[in-house]
């Protein structure tokens, strides 16, 4: 009995003292960058006196600072529900910690440094009311409105609200986003060479062998349409709690590598109907961008180089994660991706004046518009797809597309991600909207759809 109370003790114990841990890196960041209104640290009059790293200074404990505040952070597993929540102001902030502190700082990733010669814009600016009532109510980090070469609205959240925390070097988490990343890299890859074309058979990779991905067309792994969904539905192993919870966020965040994942798939075979089955999740992406790492070896870093660096010319770095203690041997490029506000924008003038001037890269995204599938918004939206989904109904290489009210040949492409990610392309009317936010709780339709929709 004295056991079983012992470990339960000790299990409440790590517990709390991971809580506070994790907190006090928060507390840390907000005094840091001078934001001493919630938070302060309570320091005694022994640490205040002694010399910093003395060995009175450490016998005191003066290296583990005691924090007070008056914080009111509601914790959730994993982020932030996308629906049915209203996360307050200190947890928004929590969680804006979490996305560009926490993660940028790991230093394990696919880094590109910035060009040289960095694109610069132009500007016509007007004036949007309503933008600016979402960034002052909202979640909302930043809107750019890019349209005919210039950008037109140019927003940041104001200095009362989450201006203070980030500026236009701030890096911002891509989410989903990221996914058409790997796709537009891709796109660099079999224009250079690396790879046959966007439909090629993936039979010359050993680490899909004997699972249900080998000698599938690459471009049904593009439409995640590669028939996974007898296994994996959601983000989820079907019927397998212990891997669904194992695994959870894993790939995503960076923690396992591909192999490790491909491990529980050994000996399944597609499930290939007469219709495609879109099935979104991660793992396709993940496919995507590690066939890219495959084919191009030692090259990979070019290939990114010159995808970013020299294609869109971002004037900040910006990186793709690095599986913790893995290897390319084992797939440990990740499709999280991290840019700046304005480097998002670079990058998605960039495919747009691809595909404008038709270059190779232009006609692979032209390629994938046109190997479009439809999705299934309504079960994708059931199992939590976020605002976009009814909007979007159809799926183009890691891009969405065929939106609501647009026609569907006319080349609209976005990338949308959780938390309120978006960029989004109107190749034919040379129009860009992107936004970066930490959740979705801003007005979807009006800011991001309907500029395209109604092309006001």
């Amino acid at each position: 009995m004295k056991k079983i109370i012992i470990v339960i003790f000790l299990i409440i114990f790590s517990t709390s003292a991971y809580a506070n841990n994790r907190l006090d890196g928060f507390y840390k960041w907000l005094l840091e960058n001078g934001h001493t209104v919630n938070v302060s640290k309570n320091e005694s009059a022994v640490c205040k006196a002694e010399p910093k790293y003395s060995h009175l200074w450490y016998y005191n404990k003066c290296d583990k600072p005691v924090y007070k505040n008056n914080l009111k952070i509601k914790f959730y597993n994993g982020w932030i529900p996308e629906k049915n929540v209203k996360p307050n102001y200190d947890t928004l902030v929590y969680e804006l910690y979490r996305f560009i502190e926490q993660q940028v700082k790991r230093n394990q990733k696919y880094e590109v440094d910035p060009s040289p010669n960095p694109y610069e814009f132009s500007s016509e600016l007007i004036d949007d009311k309503y933008i600016d009532k979402q960034l002052e109510k909202t979640a909302l980090l930043s809107y750019l409105h890019f349209k005919d070469g210039k950008i037109t609205i140019d927003k940041i959240s104001p200095n009362d609200r989450f201006g203070k925390f980030i500026n236009n070097e701030t890096k911002l988490r891509s989410m989903s986003v990221g996914r058409s990343m790997a796709s537009y890299t891709l796109a660099h890859a079999i224009c250079g060479g690396y790879i046959d074309s966007f439909d090629v058979r993936l039979n010359d990779w050993p680490l899909l062998e004997n699972t249900l991905y080998y000698n599938q067309k690459l471009s049904d792994i593009l439409n995640m349409n590669s028939g996974d969904h007898k296994y994996i539905e959601a983000f989820e192993f079907i019927n397998s709690k212990e891997l669904d919870k194992k695994f959870r966020g894993s790939l995503d965040d960076g923690y396992i590598s591909l192999k490790e994942y491909l491990y529980h798939l050994k000996n399944t075979k597609p499930s290939i109907g007469k219709k495609p089955r879109f099935n979104y999740h991660s793992i396709n992406s993940q496919i995507v961008l590690n066939y890219v790492l495959f084919k191009t070896g030692n090259d990979f870093e070019k290939i990114l180089e010159k995808t970013f660096k020299e294609k869109a010319k971002i004037k900040n770095s910006v990186f793709f994660y690095k599986t913790k203690h893995s290897s390319r041997e084992k797939g440990n490029a990740n499709i999280m991706f991290y840019a700046t506000r304005y480097d998002y924008l670079r990058i998605a003038k960039a495919m747009l004046d691809d595909w404008q001037n038709d270059t190779c890269e232009g006609k692979y995204l032209k390629d994938i518009f046109e190997n479009r599938i439809d999705k299934d918004t309504k079960r994708i939206e059931a199992l939590g797809g976020t605002s976009q989904w009814p909007y979007a109904r159809g799926y183009a290489g890691q891009f969405q597309t065929h939106y609501t009210g647009i026609n569907k040949k006319r080349a609209v492409m976005g990338m949308h991600g959780y938390g309120g990610q978006h960029v989004v392309i109107d190749f034919e009317k040379s129009r860009i909207v992107v936004t970066n936010s930490i959740h979705e709780n801003f007005n979807f339709k009006k800011i991001v759809y309907k500029p395209f929709k109604k092309d006001k």
